[in-house]
């Protein structure tokens, strides 16, 4: 299924089309790629000025497909791209209707042009899509390059133990089995001010969260079994626990690939059918130092 990738032209930041086009060559699927124009107020306005808008957004809507077309023609002509510009008055909201105008599986951002380099920052439309979206929502890292002609290697997904956590681990597991990914289980332990633990003291703390690790590390474990029993595992798979004081510590902790995601689902609060992070999904989320797919 076509995945959409929303285009900011006039920067130099492609990563939205590098990611959009490395997990099209893994899905060996298409994109569908959108830039959002603003559109004219709704109510005519004097003097003619509606119309001279009208013609700004058509001459920048054009000029943007110009530019997608030229770098996906330079970057990864292999893929079968569609480049159109439409407007709207939210680029988060405009995306999603084009993606479930076509039925697109995924819709593929970059990060904002605030935050860490090298970190995954939404930004106000993925802050909005990653609250709101009912399809998937890939978010590359700031600067995020792909290696020539690269696939997805490997997907971590971030592993909880509850019910929707299980969900999510399945689908990935089966996407990595189509696409010949390794797939590796990660469990966050975080402790320090924010943390179950906090307060104490530092002995008991310990204990508290050696125990937690532990348990956390006998739930991978039987959902990695479970995944071999029903057949869906693919044929490299691993599981970690990660430590650290901070969100950013503990993920710093593990190594990551240049061609690997990290997969989150929603949490349990969410809407149904809807994408909704919690507060620590969108630490991860925003520590990442790899592009990351969030699932409802």
């Amino acid at each position: 299924m076509t995945l959409v990738v929303g285009f900011s032209p006039g920067k130099d930041d492609w990563s939205s089309l590098e990611l959009g086009a490395t997990l099209a060559r893994s899905e060996d699927t298409d994109l569908l790629v959108v830039t959002v124009v603003p559109t004219v107020w709704p109510t005519p306005v004097a003097g003619h000025t509606d119309r001279e808008f009208e013609a700004w957004a058509e001459q920048q809507g054009a000029a943007a497909v110009a530019e997608a077309q030229a770098i996906l023609a330079d970057y990864c002509p292999q893929v079968a791209a569609v480049c159109r510009w439409t407007p709207g008055r939210s680029v988060a909201s405009a995306l999603l209707e084009q993606a479930d105008e076509i039925s697109a599986s995924m819709i593929v951002i970059g990060s904002g042009t605030t935050g860490s380099y090298g970190r995954v920052h939404p930004g106000a439309t993925g802050d909005w899509l990653l609250h709101s979206s009912h399809i998937p929502v890939a978010v590359a890292t700031q600067g995020w390059a792909a290696s020539e002609h690269g696939r997805v290697r490997r997907v971590s997904c971030a592993f909880r133990g509850d019910d929707r956590s299980h969900a999510t681990l399945r689908r990935t597991a089966e996407i990595c089995t189509e696409i010949g990914a390794s797939l590796r289980l990660v469990t966050f332990a975080v402790r320090g001010r924010t943390s179950p633990t906090a307060g104490i003291g530092i002995h008991a703390e310990d204990m508290v969260l050696d125990r937690w690790v532990a348990q956390a590390t006998a739930a991978q474990e039987a959902a990695v079994a479970a995944l071999k029993e029903s057949g869906n595992a693919p044929s490299d798979v691993e599981s970690v626990v990660a430590q650290g004081r901070t969100w950013g510590a503990a993920i710093d902790r593990l190594d990551w690939d240049r061609d690997e995601v990290l997969v989150l689902g929603s949490s349990e609060a969410g809407v149904i059918e809807r994408i909704f992070l919690g507060s620590n999904a969108s630490k991860i989320v925003r520590h990442s130092p790899v592009p990351v797919v969030v699932v409802p």
